[in-house]
This record gives structure tokens, sequence and C-alpha cells, in this order.
């Protein structure tokens, strides 16, 4: 470390200095500095505002001092940390603006994901003049740039804090925190508890958005690491809003809306039953589906099964083929993957690897004819693709009898330019996804990504032997394919599937845990890590001995009727 001795008014001083390095080149600044007083020189460098910075490889929000040399990137919302962040100071700032206008008591519900944006209640009756008010409030709060601040304080003290301010579900969540002190933040006379970063005041908040849609609800949209130049206008989903709807209900029935219903429920030891409740909605939910593919069997004769990454396709299938064989229909499967193009023949992503998510990879019109003829009573043959090689292999025949009906499974199954050629009320389409209707407690919901993050950690760990820093590597070209190829077209759908169960978390917990803990500090994908760690401790485990053999879950983390291993 480099000091400088100085001289005033007659005293000795010493100034410490640490040397950072941003972007390669190298500063020096009195030590204790914060990111706050350095980013600026950086933000022209920068598109979009920045949000954080990750010094020495850990995240940090810009009110953190500097207090040795360091390696410094600065971190704007177009990242997934920073579109947190941003997401997190949206909500408080929202939470204020609502407690401003209509009192103390007034609250807000975050609920979940809906049209790139976040769908929200209040705890009193909303109408499109009082949304466009906080609206207002809030773009004044962005102009005056309130200071955000962190707070650390006894878990207790924040406990005895919530009890007072009546908000009892934040309070019961510190109940399961371990932790002998917790981290709040501050807006304003508020304060609350948020598991992800912060940015540090609200002027960083301008990019936003509040559509009304009905009853108390309405959605809170913002840019995001995929559209960020622009907030997207609202459309809605009606499939997905309806079944979000429909298990929120569901939760709020058995008493198990967050966190801390579920964590009473373990403790209590009633987890087994709550298992099998949900295990039986789930079974019933699916034989619903089967029975509208049997009402219409004289027509249907495909049924087109589309999902992102770990949703639980294959034991989804595989189940609605039992059901489906109940009714006395023959069900058989093809795969779009078997339909991939030649290896010579496949585009390439820009870095020359291979693009096989691009709807190009597959072969269209080999896929419309061999299905055609299927449907035409033709005895066809049907190509598997040898990945190995790199080319279609024909070994098999297939022919379709009266009672036989397709089941096609694939990243494009939804999309109209997928059989064409064949008449629409000849198919089935279904939209799966684990659309987890948990939350943490009211202002801090669980991501679909997150749990599809975790089950497809724990499934690769188990049948791929990947690490978890392979999995985490791997998950930003998934989701850009999802992006793409998948979410576009989830309207497409007859019916949407909600492959979560209220209880998986805590049973992903037992499993993913102990492998993001193996993720070094030197790792790029250490703060994610963290991050996913930090969000299971809200959790207690579960153990698998009472998950049924069919249930979706087994899928990752072992043990199923429909993979036996």
């Amino acid at each position: 470390m480099l000091y400088l001795t100085w001289y005033y008014k007659g005293v000795n001083s010493v100034i410490e200095t640490v040397e950072v390095t941003i972007n390669g080149k190298k500063y020096n600044y009195s030590k204790d500095v914060t990111l706050l007083e350095i980013y600026k020189e950086h933000q022209p460098e920068f598109k979009y505002p920045i949000i954080l910075a990750r010094v020495n490889n850990v995240l940090k929000e810009l009110s953190s001092k500097i207090k040795e040399n360091s390696i410094v990137e600065f971190i704007d919302l177009t990242t997934p940390a920073g579109n947190r962040a941003h997401v997190n100071g949206l909500v408080f700032m929202l939470i204020y603006a609502v407690k401003k206008l209509y009192g103390k008591s007034a609250n807000i519900t975050v609920e979940h994901s809906l049209d790139k944006g976040i769908y929200i209640k209040t705890s009193f009756k909303l109408t499109e003049e009082k949304l466009e008010k906080i609206k207002s409030l809030m773009k004044e709060i962005v102009k005056k740039d309130l200071p955000i601040t962190k707070v650390t304080i006894d878990r207790l003290e924040a406990k005895k804090y919530f009890e007072e301010v009546g908000n009892q579900t934040k309070a019961d969540t510190l109940r399961y925190n371990t932790d002998s002190y917790v981290t709040l933040y501050r807006l304003g006379n508020i304060y609350d508890y948020f598991y992800n970063q912060m940015p540090p005041s609200t002027a960083k908040l301008k990019a936003f958005d509040l559509t009304y849609i009905k009853d108390n609800g309405f959605t809170l949209r913002f840019p995001t690491i995929y559209i960020n130049d622009k907030i997207k206008k609202y459309q809605h989903h009606p499939h997905m809003f309806e079944i979000f709807a429909e298990y929120k209900e569901w939760a709020k029935l058995i008493g198990v809306k967050n966190s801390v219903d579920l964590n009473k429920v373990i403790s209590t030891g009633k987890i087994s039953e709550l298992i099998k409740i949900d295990e039986t909605l789930q079974s019933n939910r699916l034989l619903n589906v089967a029975k509208s593919i049997n009402a219409r069997k004289n027509k249907v004769k495909i049924v087109l099964m589309a999902g992102p990454s770990s949703s639980g396709k294959t034991t989804t299938s595989r189940k609605l083929c039992m059901y489906l064989k109940s009714f006395g229909l023959e069900p058989k499967t093809v795969g779009m993957d078997d339909f991939f193009m030649e290896l010579e023949e496949t585009p390439k992503n820009e870095d020359g690897s291979y693009d096989f998510e691009c709807l190009e990879a597959v072969d269209l019109k080999l896929f419309d004819k061999k299905i055609s003829e299927l449907l035409d009573g033709k005895t066809v043959k049907m190509p598997k693709y040898n990945f190995s090689l790199g080319k279609k292999e024909y070994n098999t025949e297939m022919k379709l009898d009266e009672k036989d009906i397709l089941i096609i499974e694939g990243i494009h199954a939804l999309d109209p330019k997928v059989l064409s050629n064949i008449s629409r009320e000849k198919k089935f389409k279904i939209y799966i996804s684990p659309l987890t209707e948990l939350s943490i407690d009211d202002h801090n919901r669980i991501p679909t990504t997150d749990n599809r993050l975790l089950r497809r950690i724990v499934r690769d760990n188990r049948t791929r032997n990947y690490s978890v820093e392979k999995t985490l590597a791997q998950w930003p070209s998934v989701r850009i394919g999802e992006e793409k190829y998948i979410f576009p077209f989830q309207d497409e759908s007859d019916v949407t599937i909600n492959s979560a169960a209220i209880y998986e978390i805590g049973v992903l917990k037992t499993y993913a845990e102990p492998l993001l803990y193996s993720v070094e500090s030197d790792s790029p994908y250490y703060e994610e890590a963290k991050r996913l760690i930090n969000f299971l401790r809200s959790f207690l485990p579960i153990p698998s001995e009472s998950i049924p053999e069919d249930a979706v879950i087994r899928e990752f983390i072992g043990g199923s009727y429909f993979n036996a291993e």
C-alpha cells in the first residue's frame, strides 16, 4: 500500500490510499472511498445506469467502501444481477409510495411474473385513478433522488420492528433465520427486508410502468436483460394468468402461501400429508387434461407439448400417456430432436458452435411429411438422430392404428410453423412450466426461473456428472433460446400445465445446497451460487422419502418410476 504524508495546521496526518483496477486501468483513491464516489467517472462508458459493482469477484452495492487494493467491475441493469437490483428498488419505491398515499397499514403483495413484469395486488380497493396517483408519486420520488440505505440490525430487533408495524409475515420469516444480525433496507421512514441487492437511490429507478389489470391487481413492468431499450407494452396471457390465480387460490385454501407457511408445516411434522395432497392435485389436473383430449378423440390425432428447460416434460408426458391409455387410447411418442438437420447443414452461432435451438436446425419439411404420412395410415420409416455421428438413422417403422394418438415433445412444438400442413383441430397443444406459486414473503417472490435452475443443477449433477459451474455457464444460452423459441408461443396452447409442487423448494434445498457450496470464491459463478444459497436459507429442508415415484420432482432428484435407475 502507498502512504502519503502531508501537513495541515502543523499536524502530521497520514492518508492511506488503495489501488483500484477498472477495465485494466489502475486508479489511486483514498482508503474507504465508496463505489458511489467512483462510479460517476465511468458511467459515460455505459449506455444504461450503473446499479451495482463486482469487487474482487464479490457483488457489492454502490454504497460499499473499498478498503484494499481491488479489481472493480461496474454492473448496469442489462445484467441479471443489475436487473434484480433494479426490480428490488422499484418494489421498495412502490411500497413507499403506497404507504405515503394510503397510510401505514396499506400494503402490496408481489404475486408472480406476468408478461415481462410482475403482477402485484394491493391490500386496499384499487382503481385505475388510484394506480395513476401511485405512478405519479413514484416519478416524483425518482426526481427527488431519495437514498436507499442499508442497515445491519439485531435479528430479534428486526423481528420486533415488523411486528410493531403489523407485518407479521416478515417477522415470522426472521424466525427461521439463524443469523444474529440481518440486513434491512431503508427508504424514508420505511424499513424492509429483501434478499437481493438494492440500487443506491431512487434516481436509478426511472424505467418502469404500472398497468391496471382488474380488481386490486396491476403489473409493474420494467426493462429486462432481453428487452432493455424499452418497456414492453403489456400483453395479457390468459392461460398463464388463470393458472397462477388458480394455484394461488389453492395455496390459500391449504394455508401455504409463502416460505413461513411451508416451514411451519415442515417443523410440525406434517409435510408428508402436504406432499400427498399436492401430488393428488397435480394428478387430478393432468387427468382433466387427458379427459379434454379424450373428449376430442374423433378429431385430435396429435398432442404437441413444449416448455422451457427443466419443466418436467418427460414425467408429465409419460403420466399423460398412462391417463390416455386408461381411456382406451394408444399414445405413441415422437421426439422433434430426431428430426435435426444433418450436422453439416445445421445453422451456427456467432462463435461458430452449432445452434441446435433454432427452428432452422429442424428438418421441418421431413417432419411435416412423416407426420402427415402417419395420419394417412401409412407405414413410415422414422428417423433417430445419432448425435455422435451428427446424422439421422432409419432403423424403426411406425404405423398409426385407429386408437393411436401421437405425443410430440420439442422446444418448437407450439410454433405455428410446425405441422402447418395439418389442420388445427387435429392438434392439441400443451404448454408446461413450473409456475411457482409460493413466495418468500409479501415482497419477495420466487422467480420461476430460479426454480427451474435449481432443478437443472440437481439433475445435471446426478445424470450428467456436471459441476454447478458447468450448469451455470450453460444457463444464459438456455434462457436466450427460451426467450426466442418457447415463450413467444405459449398462448398457442390449448392448456397450460403448472408442473411446480408447492413443497419442492425444500426438497431441492436438500440436494442443491451442498452442490452450490462447492463453488469456490474465485469462480466467475461464485456470486450466482451465493445468491441461490441465500435464497434457499429461507426454507427448511424436506427429505424425499414421502415423495411418490411418479412425482415430477423425481425427474430431477432421482427415483422416478419413469426413469428406472
